[in-house]
């Protein structure tokens, strides 16, 4: 017969269990990035990237834990805007506007200058400019941008200003690149890390051209953005592990 002793027992086991696991779920931050090929995407189902790795390494030496999930750009400011908890994000510049809804890390990685990518069609047209304030003051040529993205706010500014056409589109920089290789736009503004990798087996791609133009913004740092609700503690552990992977 189990005695009344053993019953409050188990019921007080029963209790500290639950608590502990809802603690733990609790501290298990989510960690959403938006697929960015080389730099972090999925292939036949595994997660893969230099920059995901970059990110794995931070959150283990920080001693965080954390469940890894691609989202889309967009799926993920709303659900910071929206105010969701314990969730972070990697790989974003720091804007005003983005700083009223999530806080920043230190600096997670120094991005390049953007290069000029085009096709053969535009090409003739597109050398005749020496620098891309010339580019983008052609009424002729069309500029494919991405809606998903931002490209800091000194590029943003000068997009806006364009005399270019303007294709504007919420899709991957593999889709856009395809359009520039169709001739769908005369050109777009890319890594070119980012060409290299997805020029590989795509003949839309490995028909286009990659220019390096003067006046282009230089590369902009980028950041590790939490929700508000993360703790002080737990972004200062975030910003020494950053420090220490940057600096081997």
């Amino acid at each position: 017969m189990v005695s009344i002793k053993s019953i409050v027992q188990l019921f007080i086991l029963a209790i500290l269990c639950g608590c502990s696991s809802k603690v733990l779920a609790e501290s298990t931050i989510t960690v959403v990035w938006p697929a960015r090929p080389p730099f972090q995407y999925v292939e036949n189902g595994v997660a893969k990237g230099v920059r995901l790795e970059r990110a794995k390494q931070v959150f283990s030496l920080a001693r965080l834990p954390v469940e890894l999930i691609e989202e889309p750009a967009k799926r993920i400011w709303a659900n910071f805007a929206a105010g969701k908890k314990n969730y972070c994000s990697f790989d974003w510049y720091k804007l005003p506007e983005r700083e009223q809804i999530v806080q920043f890390s230190v600096a997670f990685e120094k991005t390049p200058p953007y290069s000029v990518l085009t096709n053969q069609i535009a090409e003739a047209r597109v050398t005749t400019h020496k620098n891309l304030r010339s580019l983008m003051a052609d009424p002729e040529l069309t500029l494919g941008s991405l809606d998903s993205v931002s490209y800091g706010r000194e590029l943003e500014s000068m997009i806006f200003y364009s005399r270019n056409k303007q294709l504007r589109m919420n899709v991957l920089p593999r889709i856009m690149a395809r359009m520039i290789g169709a001739n769908r736009a005369s050109y777009m503004l890319i890594d070119k890390r980012e060409w290299e990798f997805m020029k590989i087996g795509d003949s839309y791609i490995s028909n286009t051209r990659i220019l390096d133009l003067e006046g282009v913004p230089e590369g902009l740092d980028s950041f590790i953005v939490c929700s508000k609700d993360v703790s002080t503690s737990v972004m200062t552990k975030l910003n020494a592990a950053i420090v220490k992977v940057s600096s081997n």
